[in-house]
């Protein structure tokens, strides 16, 4: 997702074809379960299902061409002497523009492999 993006609920005109969005957009909930680079990005476009703008469809479509170019990646696990866990994790507190709401993340590790 462009990050000088902000999307809200009545930033353009709307979609033409809001089953189409909640379409391709409820494929990509299913798909953030393997590629969880794209996890924020899908989750916050399908926050606008219910009405669908323009550009809530142009950062659709932005995803859909970054996955058409990065087919070959996934996460790799390798075989590790170190296997002690790590935690990593991060907030925003009240990033949201539209209803400041906080957003977190969390990424676990064992040794060097993402596990959670």
């Amino acid at each position: 997702m462009a990050t000088d993006v902000k999307l809200f609920s009545n930033d353009s005109e709307p979609f033409e074809n809001p089953t189409q969005y909640m379409s391709i957009v409820g494929a990509l909930q299913y798909l953030t379960m393997t590629r969880p680079d794209i996890t924020f990005t899908v989750n916050r476009v399908s926050q606008f299902v219910q009405g669908p703008t323009l550009l809530h469809w142009k950062s659709v479509k932005r995803i859909l061409r970054y996955l058409q170019g990065t087919l070959d990646h996934g996460i790799v696990f390798t075989k590790a002497a170190d296997f002690r866990i790590f935690s990593f994790t991060d907030a925003d507190w009240g990033g949201d523009l539209e209803d400041r709401k906080s957003i977190s993340g969390f990424c676990v590790y064992l040794g060097n492999n993402p596990i959670s």
